[in-house]
């Protein structure tokens, strides 16, 4: 479900699930979020990378068991995912996301929550949460592209493919045919130049924290009554 690996101050966690498209389930959620915080916690991790195994990064929250879920299931699932948001967002280490495929949803949160967003050609990213009435990273992803490109972006419903959305800020370096992903990699995997207490001193100076305002957001979003049945509702016009 999740592969972790660890080499000279690199830790590289992958998501295993290519046969669901490595969706967030609950327990990869919580390994993840594990995986994260155990990183930031070890003074021989520099970078934290995350990838995805098989054709995706990740196509978003794992939704197989809607059936069997109730509001309440769906948004502490929500506010599990937004944890690990925040721990992205706030880490006092490097975080490099490397995409492919599809990176949709909270696949797509993750990705705008790194520091270093790398892209295959051929991934495609999409916010679709508001179109069932949630507000999930909202304010992250405003300061990778902007407020007006992320209002387009989540209130639009489309898909951005890597070379709009590094057009737009969110990828940093499309990975084509012509280079390696390897050879970015380990150009952004490099270690730093500083301290690691200065490294860390420098994104949280650097980092507005809002991390209340963001999980208030999402919760008064997901607390509205209904959740179970706007996905279904989402769901249904998807596949109409």
């Amino acid at each position: 479900m999740l592969n972790t690996s660890h080499a000279e101050g690199v830790t590289t966690l992958t998501l295993a699930r290519p046969e669901r498209g490595n969706a967030l389930g609950p327990d990869l959620v919580e390994a993840l979020l594990a995986a994260v915080q155990g990183a930031c916690a070890d003074d021989s991790v520099h970078t934290l990378v995350l990838r995805g195994e098989g054709r995706h990064l990740c196509t978003g929250l794992d939704l197989s068991d809607l059936d069997l879920c109730r509001d309440g299931d769906l948004l502490h699932r929500l506010v599990r995912i937004e944890t690990l948001l925040s721990a992205l967002w706030h880490a006092p280490l490097r975080t490099v996301a490397v995409a492919q495929g599809r990176t949709w949803g909270a696949g797509a949160d993750l990705f705008a929550a790194c520091e270093v967003r790398l892209a295959q050609a051929d991934a495609t990213f999409r916010f679709p949460g508001a179109q069932f009435g949630i507000v999930l990273g909202t304010r992250r992803l405003a300061e990778r592209v902007g407020a007006d490109a992320a209002r387009a972006m989540t209130t639009g419903g489309g898909e951005w493919r890597a070379a709009q959305a590094q057009a737009a800020g969110l990828v940093q370096q499309a990975i084509d045919d012509g280079t390696s992903a390897n050879d970015l990699l380990a150009t952004a995997c490099l270690a730093p130049a500083v301290s690691p207490s200065t490294a860390a001193a420098l994104r949280a100076a650097s980092r507005t924290d809002l991390r209340d305002a963001d999980l208030a957001a999402l919760v008064r979003s997901a607390a509205q009554p209904g959740l179970v049945d706007r996905i279904r509702t989402y769901r249904a016009r998807l596949r109409g």
